[in-house]
C-alpha cells in the first residue's frame, strides 16, 4: 500500500518533510481492527512529532491519529465492531499513524461512526472529542450540576470547538472562549460561547470588562506560559485549571494561595499504557456520535483539503503551524 511519511524532522517547506512511500499492508492482531481509512483530519500533535522524531532510510515514521472509515477485518478476540462498521478514532501515540490505506486500531478505542456524518465530518472529531471531554469530565470532573465560569483559552482550536460546545450542552456553566480575530470570535459564538473575550489583552482584565469577577474553572489550550500570571490572577479561590500544552516553565507554586488544583490532559494516556479503563475512550465516541446525531453536537470542520496526498498533507501541515487555523482541518479520499 502506499502510505505517507517521513525520515527525518524537516521544515514543512522541505520536498522530504512528508513523502508517499510503498508499506505492508497490516494484519491485525487479536484486539485490532483493520480499517479502510477513508478520511483523515491534521492535529497539533501530528506538527510536533514531525518535529522531535525520526524514523530510518528503512521504516519512514507514519503520522496521522485522527481517522474515519470502514472495518476491513478484525482479530481473533474482537467483540464490539465487525466487518463493514463505520468506525472513527484517534489510535494511539505509539503505533503506525492513520495516513495509510489501511490501519490497525484497538477496538477499546474506537467509536461507532456518526449515522448522520460522511467520512470527513466524522474524522475531525476523534482526537479533539476525546482531550475535551477527558479534560472536562474526567479531569476537571464536572457534571451537568456544575455551575459557575469555565474559561477557555484558545477556544477556537479543534479541542476548544468540542470543549465549548460539551460545557454549554452537558453542564450548567457560564462559557466564556478566548480568541484575538473577528472570524475566531464568529466561530464560538456559533458554537454557544456565553462570552468571547480577547487572549491577546490581560485575562483578567478582559474577564472583568465582560462583567465577569473571574473563572471558576481555566482550560488553557495554548500558550499557557505566556498567559499563565494572568491565568493565576483570573482563577477565582479553590479553582482548577487544565491544560493541554507544553509551556515553558510555569510556577505551579502561585497556585497554592488560592487552594487551586492543576490538571494535564493527555489523551493518549489511556492507550498508551493500556489502563483498564481504556474502554472509556469507546464508549466516549460511542456517546459523542450519539450526541451528534441527536443535534446537540456538530462536527468541528474547518476546511477540507482535498485526497489524502503527501502534497495535501503538508498544506494541512503548514496551516497548523501558522496558529490561524479554525476548526479541524481534514483529508478525504486516496
Amino acid at each position: 500500500m502506499k502510505a505517507i511519511g517521513y525520515i527525518d524532522s524537516l521544515p514543512i517547506s522541505e520536498e522530504r518533510a512528508l513523502f508517499a512511500f510503498d508499506a505492508p499492508e497490516p494484519a491485525p492482531g487479536p484486539r485490532d481492527l483493520k480499517v479502510a481509512v477513508k478520511a483523515v483530519a491534521v492535529n497539533p500533535v501530528d506538527t510536533k512529532v514531525r518535529m522531535r522524531r525520526a524514523g530510518t532510510a528503512e521504516a519512514p515514521v507514519i503520522l496521522g491519529w485522527d481517522a474515519a472509515g470502514v472495518v476491513e477485518a478484525v482479530g481473533a478476540e474482537v467483540t464490539l465492531f465487525k466487518p463493514g462498521d463505520k468506525v472513527f478514532y484517534a489510535g494511539a501515540i505509539d503505533r503506525p499513524g492513520t495516513n495509510a490505506p489501511f490501519h490497525l486500531v484497538d477496538e477499546r478505542i474506537v467509536g461507532h461512526m456518526p449515522a448522520s456524518l460522511g467520512f470527513a465530518e466524522a474524522a475531525a472529531l476523534p482526537l479533539t472529542a476525546i482531550t475535551a471531554w477527558e479534560a472536562l469530565f474526567d479531569r476537571l470532573r464536572l457534571t451537568r450540576a456544575s455551575t459557575g465560569t469555565l474559561l477557555i483559552i484558545g477556544a477556537a482550536g479543534g479541542v476548544g470547538s468540542l470543549a465549548v460546545q460539551f460545557a454549554r450542552q452537558l453542564t450548567g456553566l457560564t462559557v466564556i472562549g478566548t480568541a484575538s480575530r473577528p472570524e475566531s470570535r464568529e466561530w464560538l459564538q456559533s458554537l454557544g460561547a456565553t462570552a468571547v473575550i480577547d487572549h491577546s489583552r490581560p485575562l483578567s482584565e478582559e474577564l472583568a470588562k465582560a462583567g465577569y469577577d473571574g473563572a471558576d474553572h481555566v482550560f488553557s489550550l495554548t500558550a499557557t506560559d505566556r498567559h499563565w500570571e494572568e491565568i493565576v490572577k483570573a482563577l477565582k479561590p479553590q479553582g482548577q485549571v487544565a491544560l493541554i500544552d507544553d509551556p515553558d516553565a510555569i510556577d505551579v507554586r502561585q497556585l497554592k494561595q488560592k487552594s487551586a488544583s492543576l490538571h494535564w490532559e493527555f489523551m493518549f494516556a489511556r492507550p498508551l499504557f493500556g489502563t483498564p479503563d481504556m474502554i472509556a475512550q469507546h464508549k466516549l465516541l460511542d456517546e459523542v456520535a450519539r450526541l451528534v446525531d441527536a443535534g446537540t453536537v456538530k462536527t468541528t470542520l474547518g476546511a477540507n483539503y482535498g485526497p489524502i496526498t503527501a502534497g495535501n498533507l503538508k498544506r494541512a501541515h503548514a496551516a497548523l503551524e501558522s496558529g490561524r487555523a479554525i476548526g479541524k482541518i481534514v483529508l478525504e479520499g486516496w
